[in-house]
Parts: structure tokens; sequence; C-alpha cells
């Protein structure tokens, strides 16, 4: 019977979300028990290539200077490192030793083993494989290597994410029955990392965000920094089976499989797939009438192949149900949102603009909005150039109270899904607009006045969501929504007013405000059209993902291409839904603030009380 024995050995993965150029240090001892020599091996693809380099040594001593210079070299830069520490038996040549690297669809795939299989019925299980993806060496390792990569062959599949987690996890499995099998392998984008149930050693993993990827983190075996002052903004993901002696780590379960990708992980195993993101299918479907089908007169005509005649719902209020059938209903709120002003001395004249009334649009329905005053004022309405209801008022009457109330009753459809599968309606970054759409759009596309060094920092962040998903459009849109949720903590306070989204992106905390803009800076860096947009939302529900906020909300909506404006809740990482009241919308919160003014005369000390009530009405 197959003897698992004693494991020296250690692996470390790291995945950036960028390319960075981290400080490894590997730590050879003098002296190691076992038939392990002191070789190690690491591996990383340059410059955002599809092309790996390994570097190795199967039989060093002492310590190693060639791996500390590896930070001064301008080509060790990369997303992906995998590194093993004492990774040869006795007698192991240059080609048996990890890492290993092969050329398959287009890309260079690493992998590497930590544990010994049965060679034996390894081998009867790669019997049939193409000759092509036949070992170099002669290690359990590489012939399992191969064996992967021939399964992607029988899949035609060019790359992981082509392939269900669930068959790549079967894939390892396999291997698990056979001995010890912690295993890392990456296509240069995604990295799947196993940890056998057989093993004799644990797997720990942690995410390093800033400030504190910046730590140190040392072990026995080796010692990894962040030190390049280019990566210090990075995230990253590192899976090691050495036990570093600082960081927040989780131990893997026996038998676990996670998928990574630009430092985050795409899906894992033990938590049953829930973060896997699937690709949305792109089927065009057929123009509906009102109960969100074809009518029968209409159906008649496409079977006896007579000319259709198709009907428009230009409002989607009319619209009572999906395509499937499913019912969509509106939801009923009324919302209050008083402002108390106390002044030291009496004002004496003051004007204001009020931005409090919600939106009347396709899908937000205002059945009454009041606005009231404790002072008299001459006021003038108006819809504004970003198509807000303004009032502007001008008070000459002294006061040294003032209370602004603005109450509203509001219907919220429930919009049907977007159809994305019609040519126009892109779905692929970069988007293609024609040069009157981007002349329209260009208030929306510039980022803010930034120095030139931060913008490229956040370009480099944009693009690491990019990449991650493909280039697709709206998995990136989606990935940096509920990634500023879950990377970013929400601290009342710790900002103020003009706080720009790179300060936010350095200190990883804020509030909707903060999170809408730096959503906002990001997306208008990728070419995506991007506004503000302040209201409501309602947390009476006992919803985990709702935020709870004393004053107005803040989130930011993105301009798809025959779509439409989208909204994004980073603050609470979903998509704007019957739960968020519009009201104001513009460029940034300036042009969005819901009460802002001048006092000509008059005033001292100013103090500010804001009430906001949200409630759902039932049964209406």
């Amino acid at each position: 019977m197959f003897q698992i024995p004693t494991l020296n050995s250690d692996i470390l993965l790291i995945n950036f979300d960028s390319p960075s150029s981290p400080s490894i240090n590997i730590n050879l001892a003098k002296n190691l028990s076992g038939s392990h020599s002191h070789g190690w091996g690491l591996g990383w693809y340059p410059g955002k290539q599809s092309s790996a380099m390994v570097i190795k040594d199967p039989a060093a001593r002492g310590t190693q200077v060639f791996t500390d210079s590896l930070t001064d070299w301008s080509n060790f830069r990369s997303n992906i490192f995998f590194c093993k520490v004492r990774g040869a038996d006795q007698g192991y040549n240059q080609a048996e030793t990890q890492p290993f690297t092969r050329s398959f669809a287009g890309s260079d795939w690493l992998f590497m083993h930590n544990g010994d299989l049965d060679k034996q019925a390894l081998t009867q299980i790669f019997e049939g494989d193409i000759r092509l993806l036949e070992p170099v060496g002669g290690t359990d390792s590489e012939l399992a290597f191969c064996n992967l990569l021939a399964h992607m062959q029988a899949h035609g599949a060019r790359k992981l994410a082509e392939v269900d987690p669930g068959e790549i996890l079967s894939w390892f499995q396999r291997f698990d029955a056979l001995g010890s099998s912690d295993m890392y392998l990456s296509d240069g984008q995604t990295v799947c990392c196993f940890h056998g149930s057989r093993s004799p050693k644990s797997l720990y993993y942690s995410r390093l965000r800033p400030p504190n990827n910046l730590h140190v983190l040392a072990s026995e075996a080796i010692r990894v920094a962040v030190d390049d002052p280019r990566d210090a903004f990075r995230t990253a993901l590192v899976v090691t089976s050495t036990r570093f002696e600082t960081g927040d780590w989780v131990e893997m379960q026996p038998g676990q499989l996670i998928l990574a990708n630009r430092g985050v992980i795409t899906w894992d195993s033990s938590a049953g797939g829930a973060s896997w993101s699937v690709r949305p299918e792109t089927t065009t479907r057929p123009l509906t009438g009102p109960a969100g089908a074809l009518t029968h007169q209409t159906q008649a005509q496409v079977i006896a192949g007579a000319p259709v005649i198709q009907e428009f719902v230009t409002s989607t209020r009319a619209i009572t149900q999906t395509v499937e059938g499913r019912s969509l209903s509106y939801r009923l709120f009324d919302v209050s949102h008083t402002t108390h002003y106390q002044y030291s001395e009496p004002v004496e004249r003051s004007t204001h603009l009020f931005r409090l009334m919600p939106t009347d649009d396709l899908i937000q329905e205002v059945v009454h909005s009041k606005l009231t005053l404790s002072s008299a004022a001459e006021e003038i309405q108006y819809e504004d150039v970003f198509g807000n209801q303004s009032v502007h008022c001008e008070i000459t009457a002294p006061y040294r109270n003032l209370s602004v109330t603005a109450t509203s009753r509001v219907k919220i459809y429930q919009a049907p899904p977007d159809d994305h599968g019609i040519a126009l309606r892109q779905t692929s970054i970069p988007l293609i607009w024609m040069p009157w759409q981007r002349q329209m759009m260009l208030p929306y596309l510039l980022p803010p006045e930034l120095p030139e060094s931060q913008l490229r920092e956040l370009t480099n962040y944009a693009m690491s969501f990019v990449e991650r998903n493909d280039y697709h459009l709206l998995r990136t849109v989606n990935d940096i929504n509920l990634s500023i949720y879950k990377d970013y903590q929400y601290v009342p306070g710790s900002t103020q007013n003009s706080t720009t989204p790179f300060e936010v992106y350095t200190t990883r905390r804020g509030v909707c405000q903060d999170f809408a803009n730096l959503f906002i800076c990001l997306t208008r860096l990728l070419s995506l059209p991007a506004r503000y947009r302040m209201g409501y939302i309602y947390t009476g529900a006992n919803y985990a993902n709702k935020i709870q906020s004393d004053a107005s909300h803040a989130w930011a909506e993105v301009y798809l291409p025959y779509v439409g404006w989208r909204g994004f809740d980073p603050t609470n990482g979903c998509a704007a839904n019957q739960d968020h009241i519009r009201v104001a919308c513009g460029r940034n919160y300036i042009d969005a603030t819901p009460t802002s003014g001048t006092i000509y005369k008059g005033g001292g000390a100013e103090s500010l009380h804001v009430e906001v009530r949200m409630a759902e009405v039932q049964g209406q």
C-alpha cells in the first residue's frame, strides 16, 4: 500500500490585483532532516505577458543572494508568483524541480505540488493522454500536471475560466485518492489552489489589503515583503503551507478548492461555489406587449408566416410581468427629509437651493411632493440642467432658526431585466461610442482633477477589474461595486466633502458619498459614463447589506449604450433597486447637493441637524 512520506517542502502563491515586485527571501537552513535537499524554485509572468519565467536551483546550499537581488530586476514584476522552498529530493535535477511550466493554448501554465502521489496508479490514469503532454522529468508531480492539461484539451478549453469549477474540482479529487495532493495551477490569469484531504501539512490563505499589505510576512522558510513604493496600494491573495507569524489567516479545509483572479477569490468549493461569477446569457428576446409576451394574434401570424405587427410598450409602468410570466409589482414609500438650521445671530439675508423632490420617470412615480419652509421666502421652482426638480429661495426677513421639510409619496416600479443580447447593447470593454454620443457624455467621462500619478494608480486599479473579468462590461462593473463594499470600511466622520477618490482608495474607508465618488472615478477611467446620484434607501427591512444613514444616501449610475442609466450602490454592494428612491443627480456631489445656500449678512455660528424618515406604505 502506498505510504505518504513526511513533507519538508513549503509552497507559496501570491496573486496581486496589479503587477507588483515583492521581495521574496528564501531561508535555507543549514541542517535538514529527511531526504530533501535545499532546492527551491520561483515562477512568475513578467510584465503581464502570457509567457512565464521560472528560476530554480535543485541543490542549493547556504544563503541565496540571487533571490535577494530579484527585486532590482525590471522583469521581476507580475500578478502571479509561485514559490517552492526545499522542494527537491536528493538527486533531483533541473527538469524535476518545481515549479513546472508548460505551454498550452497560447499561454505558459505554472504548476506546483506539495506532496507525494502513487506514481504507479497515476501512470495508469495518464494512459491515453496525448504525447505532446508527456512529462519531461520523472516525478509524479509533473505527471499530474500533464494530466490536468490533458483534461483541458479534452474539454476544448483554452483557459481555466472556460471550465466549470466543479469539473476542475473533480480533476483534483481524482489525485486526492492517490496520496497527498496540495496543488497550485495557473494559466496566467486564474489560479487554482487545492488542499488535499490526505496532506500531512495545512494550507492557509489571507488577503493583503492597504495599508496592512506593507507588513512583512516571515516564517522559518520564507520572508515576503511588498516594499516597492509602486506597490503601496496593492491587494493580494496569499496561499501558503508555511504559517506566517503575522496576519489574519484562514486554514483551508481538506478537499477544498479555491479559484482566484487578480487578488480575489472568485470561487470556493467550501462555500458551495456561491462566489463564482457566471457569464450571463445573451439571448435576443422578441419585443413584448403590455403583458410581457407576444399577443395571440401575433403568435398566429408568426406561425402562418404572415407579416408581424409588433407592439412597443414605452412606459415601464405598463409592463406587469416578465417574458417568463413573473409578476412585476410596485412599492409605495413615504419620505420625510427635515433640515434644521440654528444661528447664534439673526440672519438678515440669505439664498438657498433645494433639491429634495424625487424624480418622476419610467420606473419612479411621484404621487405627491411638498416643500415647507419655516420662514417666508421668494421662491423659483424649475428643472435644472441635469433634470433635477429644484427650488431657489431668497429670505430677506431676519431669522435665527430655519426648518426645511420635504415630504413625498413615491411609487417604485419593478422593471423587467435588461436584455443584453442585442448587438448594439455592448457587453465588452472598451465601449465604442459614436462621436456625438461621446460629446454628449463628456461631462460624465472626465475623471476628477487629480495629479497624474494618482490617476495612473487608479487606472491600474480599475484595469485589474477589467482583466479579472475578461473585459466583460457588466461583470467588471459589478465586481467594482462589490469589491468596494467588501474591501472598504464604512466609517462615519472619517472623511469630508473635499476627500478625493484617491484618498478613499489609499485609506480604504469612507461613507456612501466617498464610495460613490470612487466608483465614478474608476468607471470613468474605463471610458464608462458615470454620474452621482443622491436619494434615499429603505433600511426598514432586515437586510444584512443595507447600511443605515442618518441623512440622504448616495450611489452611482453608469450609462450603458442602448440600455440607459443603471444604478450601482457600492456602499451596500448591490444594484440600485426598489429600496432606492432617486432624487437628484449630476457630475458630482455639488451638482446633486440636497441643500445649499449663502448667507449674505448676519448668522454667526451655525448648527445643523438632519432628520430623514422613510416608511413603506402597505395595502395601497
